[in-house]
């Protein structure tokens, strides 16, 4: 087969190194023609002298190789966005493409034909020329040095729509074959998918979501095919975009119903556009698409003991003998200050762990790195220890919650002594203790205990959650893990979260293989975007429950603590 290969012009050029480009389809046998339609990123259009005619056929434009001192074996097609009547982010291309070939990925920009077609769905035309596209990238991967079963996208918008059909619709044939090349697989093996537009049935039809992805009538675009090449998938959505972060959370629900492995990366206060390539990063390495997982590290053997550097406080959280549903089997619950000495915020994190709220500890993995990373930072820590095991006669959770309620109550009444802002506290638990986050930030109004004193005067309300592989969320694990993992319209929130008025912003980070399931989170996620509070929420591929324990380097599970002090930047 004959291939037409042209150095581009430093005007049309989307780096300052060159590109050679390589057209798709062959002359005069482009599927679905239409005289309108072109193939051209916008500054090629905006360029003087510009000819239509020219920019009539798809293209590759391809990057220099990475550094062979680097080089990954593996290749990622960038999609830009554009609203499918063009290819607009010029910018981001580039940045795609200077940071991924920095770590040994060779890049290659593709170029579909836009505007929208006439009397066809509004993505035909740039779906045949996507699977066109692959099939060429995989016939030159010897040639080029990768892998030809190691070929992802990073996509935008539009171009996320249509990153998200290849990786569903490998065996949906989208035009007649043209020549030998199209002998060829055309299935994708992954995608980092950035704010994917159109993907709700409320905006399927290439506009913003009018009911904003939501309502019982509303439900994932049924022009997704979800085969058997179905591929993993990094979804990343920012809350606020018109084009609804919906469409990602059902999308990646439809990913769990298969087992496919895939991560959900949401941001607060973001709109549309695209957010978290270093996490698109950790899933690659995390699923081995950049070379072997390196050996996992024991969470606590990197974790330095810092007592030097605060001021430590313990305390009894209740007055001898007004301990409320006081059980004799349990533990005594306590408090534990750790102030920095170097302080740079006023500002007070409660954190305590899990444990089935059968047992739980304040010196544990799931606690003492973080209370040491954010005091390193110069932020106050309080660990509790609350009751346990589960008390009988109650639910699981009550003594807990009567716990935390009086410890958030307890810090509030020293915060102003301390040097600290009774208004500026949070709470972060795991897994039981994530259960508990999720009561202390969704119902503060609803009264665990009857007052003892003058500190129950204050309020329980916190300012933001932290909740790290929450359990028990759904109905379909309300006591163990999840029956049908969280994937069923069955499973739906446990009846005791109350989401007052009083509910706070919240960060969630989960593993996509927990049987606890990752739709804990995301349902949570989902409640609060539907009531106008900020989240965040970061799931991770093929880990499971407490995924931070051993973690590989390079991983999301290995930096999931700065997750916690990029979602805490605004609030303090």
């Amino acid at each position: 087969m004959k291939r037409l290969f042209v150095f581009a012009s430093l005007l049309c050029c989307l780096t300052l190194s060159a590109q050679q480009r390589e057209y798709i389809w062959p002359e005069g046998r482009i599927p679905d023609a239409q005289p309108f339609q072109i193939a051209a990123m916008t500054n090629e259009v905006e360029a003087p002298g510009f000819d239509p005619a020219a920019f009539r056929n798809p293209y590759l434009d391809w990057f220099p190789a990475p550094d062979p001192a680097v080089k990954k074996g593996v290749c990622m097609i960038l999609i830009s966005g554009g609203s499918y009547q063009n290819c607009c982010d010029v910018g981001l291309i580039q940045y795609w493409q200077e940071e991924l070939t920095k770590i040994g990925i060779q890049c290659v920009n593709f170029v579909y034909r836009t505007p929208r077609p006439t009397g066809l769905p509004i993505y035909q035309t740039a779906w045949e020329d996507g699977q066109r596209a692959v099939r060429l990238v995989r016939s030159e991967a010897e040639m080029r040095g990768f892998d030809p079963e190691k070929i992802g996208v990073i996509s935008m918008s539009a171009g996320s729509h249509l990153a998200l059909l290849l990786a569903t619709g490998s065996q949906t044939r989208t035009y007649d074959p043209v020549d030998e090349l199209d002998q060829l697989p055309c299935h994708i093996n992954w995608a980092i998918a950035n704010a994917p537009a159109y993907a709700t049935t409320d905006g399927e039809t290439g506009i913003p979501a009018t009911r904003d992805g939501y309502g019982p009538d509303v439900a994932l675009s049924a022009v997704f095919p979800f085969d058997e090449k179905t591929c993993p998938v990094s979804l990343h959505h920012g809350e606020l975009d018109p084009y609804s972060p919906n469409g990602s959370t059902l999308f990646y629900r439809q990913l769990r119903k298969m087992g496919i492995p895939a991560e959900l990366h949401l941001y607060p206060y973001k709109g549309h556009g695209a957010f978290g390539l270093e996490r698109g990063i950790e899933f690659m390495t995390q699923m081995g698409f950049l070379g072997p997982v390196e050996p996992e590290v024991a969470i606590m053997d990197r974790s330095v003991d810092n007592i030097h550097k605060v001021w430590y406080d313990k305390e009894t959280l209740w007055p001898e003998g007004k301990t409320p549903d006081f059980r004799e089997n349990q533990c005594t619950p306590y408090l534990e200050w750790f102030i920095p000495k170097e302080r740079t915020s006023d500002a007070i994190q409660i954190i305590y762990s899990g444990g089935s709220y059968e047992g739980n500890s304040p010196d544990g993995f799931e606690v003492a790195p973080a209370r040491r990373y954010l005091n390193d930072k110069g932020i106050t820590v309080v660990t509790l220890k609350y009751r346990t095991p589960r008390p009988e006669g109650l639910a699981k959770h009550t003594t807990a919650w009567q716990d935390l309620q009086r410890a958030i109550r307890v810090v509030r009444s020293e915060a102003a002594a301390r040097g600290l802002n009774p208004d500026k506290i949070g709470i972060m638990g795991s897994s039981a203790g994530g259960h508990l986050t999720l009561m202390g930030v969704t119902s503060s109004r609803h009264r665990s205990y009857l007052p003892i004193d003058e500190i129950d005067q204050l309020s329980c309300r916190v300012q933001w959650g932290i909740g790290i592989y929450p359990a028990y969320a759904l109905t379909d694990g309300l006591d163990d893990f999840n029956t049908t993992g969280g994937n069923d319209d069955s499973a739906v929130l446990a009846p005791e979260f109350s989401f007052d008025p009083d509910t706070a912003p919240m960060l969630m980070i989960h593993g996509n293989a927990d049987r606890d399931a990752p739709m804990n989170s995301v349902k949570v996620w989902e409640k609060l975007r539907a009531m106008g509070i900020p989240a965040e929420l970061h799931t991770l591929a093929t880990r499971d429950h407490c995924f931070q324990q051993y973690a590989s380097p390079g991983t999301g599970s290995y930096t999931w603590l700065d997750r916690i002090a990029e979602f805490l930047a605004p609030l303090l």
